[in-house]
């Protein structure tokens, strides 16, 4: 599908129910047009991953999403063999003979690393399937050796597996990474991508968010479940709710027939916004202040 303007990326965005920006969608679209990683940094439940979901979505391009984690390594992102079969094929070449002979013995190895046992990891599944979306979450989980190869794969398109060559995507997958800045990344890395900072988003985008993604929400519960969020927001909390918690909590309320916020439903469903127990305690302090008023 073309994408030829910042306002075609708002447009397919939308249709998705991802209610995008003028600035995202303006880094976006050149992230795509410039064929540049999208590099999406913010606190968590501010959309960065939901972004990738919905671009994949709205382009019906796949998605591929490497999830990081400490101690993930290349080898994990790229691709591995699978033993099992490798043995089984191994084990039949013997029934069969077609080991035995030493003038086969070659041939029977190299047969071992035939592209059917490979097992292609996420970074070398969209150059192969490519154009694709890769998501690559939560980055700064990561250590420096694997941004280093990030920024080796963002740099070239392509991989190289000793066995079988050289794989080079065709198109360049469209590439977004997210990080929670729980450390800082390389400027090596930033500089290959194109960034953008994702705030929060203002009570009425949010507001606009809820009635496009939870329609059965009734708008004065939909109101008054975002007045409550952007306040809590404001709030000395272990971790604020995001957008996720926000349709968490207004499709909860909604599924126990409430229409219009009262403490009691609000308390007894604070495990839809809430995660730790020091914030939920504050929380239902708040309420009793923010329902009165």
């Amino acid at each position: 599908m073309e994408v030829s303007s910042s306002a075609d990326v708002a447009d397919l965005l939308g249709r998705t129910g991802y209610l995008a920006g003028a600035e995202l969608a303006t880094v976006t679209y050149l992230a795509f047009a410039m064929q540049r990683p999208l590099l999406l940094e913010g606190e968590p439940g501010t959309g960065k991953t939901a972004l990738a979901e919905a671009l994949a979505e709205a382009l019906d391009l796949p998605l591929v999403r490497l999830q990081c984690y400490e101690g993930i390594d290349a080898t994990q992102a790229l691709y591995d063999w699978d033993f099992p079969r490798q043995i089984l094929h191994l084990r039949a070449l013997e029934a069969t003979g077609g080991g035995s002979a030493d003038g086969t013995v070659e041939e029977a190895e190299k047969s071992l690393y035939d592209e059917r046992f490979l097992l292609a990891r996420p970074v070398l599944a969209a150059l192969q399937q490519s154009p694709a979306v890769l998501l690559v979450d939560e980055v700064d989980r990561a250590d420096d050796e694997f941004e280093a190869f990030l920024l080796e794969v963002l740099s070239t398109w392509q991989v190289s597996i000793p066995e079988l060559g050289t794989v080079k995507a065709a198109t360049p997958p469209t590439v977004v990474l997210t990080s929670n800045r729980t450390r800082e990344l390389h400027d090596a890395l930033k500089r290959r991508c194109l960034y953008h900072w994702i705030e929060h988003p203002g009570l009425e985008r949010e507001l606009q968010i809820v009635r496009t993604r939870a329609p059965e929400v009734s708008q004065t519960l939909a109101r008054q479940v975002v007045g409550v969020v952007q306040d809590l927001r404001t709030r000395d909390l272990t971790k604020p709710p995001g957008v996720a918690e926000t349709l968490d909590w207004a499709r909860a309320l909604h599924h126990l027939g409430t229409s219009e916020l009262d403490l009691e439903s609000a308390a007894t469903t604070l495990g839809a916004l809430v995660k730790y127990r020091e914030d939920s305690d504050r929380v239902k302090q708040a309420l009793d202040q923010l329902l009165r008023t």
